[in-house]
């Protein structure tokens, strides 16, 4: 830059002149690959996903496979599957009773929790072995991939 200031805007102006913008299909180009990006971005974190809810499931049924245990210590035997998994909150009622159960319950919550995908957990049980299911992300019975069953089998040691 020089001390005269006609110069300087000259050279301003020259150099304006000569800049040029992104073309269109810079543009396209670029946008192109940032949404290829974001959908492989986006595949990894729903995978991430699934994953935790996964892993979640799991920790949920060995927690109740826990309280389960300590049921069938004070009790003698695993609720039924008619008495379900509501054993763990209320006294059951119909079939064999619980002469032991804790005024409190086994669990301190007021219902039981649902599965990660807001779906009940499928309990069954003859009083000796229990069988705890997720039917995962879909929902129904089976599966596959992402739809598999999570499921928690406890058979009795012989």
């Amino acid at each position: 830059m020089t001390s005269d200031p006609e110069k300087n805007i000259e050279t301003i102006a020259k150099v304006v002149k000569n800049e040029k913008g992104m073309t269109l299909i810079e543009i396209l180009i670029a946008l192109t690959l940032i949404s290829l990006m974001g959908t492989f971005m986006a595949g990894k974190v729903f995978d991430m996903l699934y994953e935790g809810q996964a892993k979640s499931a799991k920790i949920q049924m060995k927690n109740f496979e826990s309280q389960l245990k300590e049921f069938r210590r004070k009790c003698g035997f695993y609720p039924t599957t008619d008495q379900g998994l509501e054993a763990l909150i209320s006294k059951p009622s119909g079939g064999r009773e619980c002469k032991n159960y804790p005024p409190d319950g086994f669990v301190e919550a007021e219902e039981i929790p649902l599965d990660p995908w807001d779906g009940d957990y499928v309990y069954s049980s003859d009083g000796k072995k229990f069988d705890i299911i997720s039917y995962g992300q879909d929902g129904e019975e089976g599966g596959e991939d992402k739809d598999v069953d999570i499921s928690l089998r406890k058979k009795k040691k012989k």
